[in-house]
C-alpha cells in the first residue's frame, strides 16, 4: 500500500491550470524590493550589508518562475543559502548574515513547490529543503526546541500549498464529472431523436415498397421522405459524436422537456419568487437538443435564484427565437453579494451550450441581482467547429 502511494506521488504530473506570470507577481517583486531597500537602510545591525542585499534581491526575483520551474527555483534559492552559510562559517561573523525579508521569500518558494510542482519535483525539492535545514542545524548552536519550531515554520507553507492544490484538484475533478454527466444527458436526448428519425425512415420505406408497383409517384414521395429523415439523422449523429464519452450509460427513452414545458415549470407551486416568463419569436421548430437545453438553462437558473437570491422578489425569463439562434436571458432583482463563483450546475450548462455550438454567460447584473445569458444556434450548420470534430 505504501509503495503504491509513493509511486502515485512520484508520477503525479504538474497541475494543468498553472497560470503564467500575472500582475500579482510584479506586485510581489516590487513590494519585496522595496522592503529590502528599507531594511538595508534602516537596520543598523545588518551584517555584510552588500552581500545581504544581493542575497535578498536574488530571493525576491526567483518567485517570478515559481509556477513554471518550482524545483529549479527551490534549488537556486536554497543553494544560495548554502553558499551564504559556508561563507559565514569561513568568515565567522558575530551575527547571522541576511535580511529578514529574505525569509519571507524563502517561504514563498516552499509554498510553490507542492502547489505547482510534479510529484517527482516535490520529492526532490523536499530533499533539498531538508538537506539545507540539516546543514543549518549542524552549523548553528541553536537549541533543539528552536530547531523543531523552525522546521515546522519552514514546512507550514508546503502544507498550505499542498492543501490548496488538493482543493483545486478536487474541484476540477468535480467539474469534469459534471461535464461528463451533461454530455451523457445530451447524448441520451440525441439518441431519442435519432431513434425517432430512424423509425420514421423505416415506416416510409415500408410504405414505399407496398405502393411501388401500383403507384410509382407515391413510392418516389416515400423515398424523398426517407432522404429527408436520413439527412436529419446524420445531422444529429454528428452531435452525438461530439457529446458521447466513454463510460456512458444506456439511453433513457422518456422524451426530454423543452420550451413547451416552460409555462408549467415557472407556474409550479412552492416557489418563493414570482417568475415572469416571456416567449418571443419562432420557437416551435427547434432541434430537440436545443429545445431541451433551453429548458435545462431556465430550470437551473430559476432554481438558483430561488435558493440563493438575497432579498429578491422576481425572476424574469426571456426566450427569444431569432432566424439563426435562440437567446435566453434569466435575471433576478436580488442582492449581488455572495454569488461570485459559478456552481456545478452552471458549469454543466456552459458545457452543454458549448457542445451545441453556443455559449452561456453568468454573473452579476448591471444594477442588481444575478443574470444568466445564453445563445444557442437553431441548427448544426452554425455550430461551433468543436461539435463536428
Amino acid at each position: 500500500m505504501l509503495r503504491d502511494d509513493l509511486r502515485t506521488l512520484w508520477t503525479e504530473p504538474r497541475p494543468p491550470d498553472a497560470p503564467g506570470r500575472v500582475w500579482r507577481d510584479w506586485a510581489l517583486l516590487a513590494g519585496g524590493l522595496g522592503a529590502v531597500m528599507l531594511e538595508a537602510i534602516l537596520r543598523e545591525d545588518a551584517v555584510w550589508r552588500p552581500v545581504a542585499v544581493v542575497f535578498a534581491v536574488w530571493l525576491c526575483v526567483l518567485p517570478l518562475w515559481r509556477r513554471t520551474r518550482p524545483l529549479a527555483m527551490v534549488a537556486l534559492g536554497f543553494g544560495a543559502m548554502v553558499v551564504l552559510q559556508v561563507a559565514s562559517l569561513v568568515a565567522a561573523p558575530r551575527e547571522p548574515v541576511g535580511l529578514y525579508t529574505s525569509g519571507l521569500f524563502v517561504l514563498v518558494l516552499v509554498y510553490a513547490l507542492p502547489r505547482w510542482g510534479s510529484g517527482r519535483e516535490v520529492v526532490q525539492g523536499t530533499v533539498v529543503i531538508l538537506s539545507v535545514f540539516a546543514l543549518s542545524v549542524v552549523t548553528d548552536d541553536t537549541p533543539a526546541v528552536d530547531q523543531v519550531v523552525g522546521l515546522a515554520f519552514l514546512l507550514l507553507p508546503a502544507v498550505i500549498g499542498a492543501s490548496v492544490r488538493f482543493r483545486s484538484t478536487a474541484r476540477q475533478r468535480q467539474l469534469e464529472r459534471v461535464r461528463s454527466r451533461e454530455r451523457e444527458r445530451l447524448a441520451r436526448e440525441l439518441h431519442d431523436t435519432v431513434a425517432h428519425h430512424v423509425s420514421a425512415m423505416v415506416i416510409r420505406a415500408q410504405a414505399g415498397r407496398v405502393v411501388a408497383g401500383a403507384d410509382p409517384a407515391a413510392a418516389v414521395e416515400a423515398l424523398e421522405g426517407v432522404e429527408e429523415e436520413g439527412a436529419r439523422t446524420l445531422e444529429e449523429m454528428r452531435a452525438i459524436v461530439a457529446a458521447l464519452r466513454e463510460g456512458g450509460t444506456g439511453p433513457e427513452l422518456a422524451p426530454p422537456a423543452g420550451v413547451a414545458d416552460l409555462e408549467r415549470l415557472v407556474r409550479s407551486p412552492g416557489g418563493r419568487l414570482r417568475v415572469d416568463l416571456e416567449l418571443d419569436g419562432e420557437l416551435d421548430a427547434l432541434p430537440p437538443a436545443v429545445d431541451a437545453a433551453i429548458y435545462r438553462i431556465v430550470q437551473e437558473s430559476v432554481t438558483n435564484a430561488m435558493r440563493h437570491a438575497v432579498d429578491a422578489t422576481e425572476v424574469v425569463v426571456r426566450v427569444s427565437g431569432e432566424p439563426h439562434r435562440v437567446r435566453v436571458t434569466i435575471r433576478d432583482d436580488g442582492a449581488r453579494a455572495g454569488r461570485g463563483r459559478d456552481g456545478y450546475g452552471l458549469a454543466g450548462l456552459r458545457e452543454r451550450a458549448a457542445l451545441l455550438g453556443g455559449q452561456l454567460r453568468a454573473g452579476p447584473g448591471a444594477d442588481q441581482g444575478w443574470r444568466v445569458e445564453a445563445e444557442l444556434p437553431r441548427g448544426r450548420s452554425s455550430a461551433h467547429p468543436r461539435a463536428h470534430r
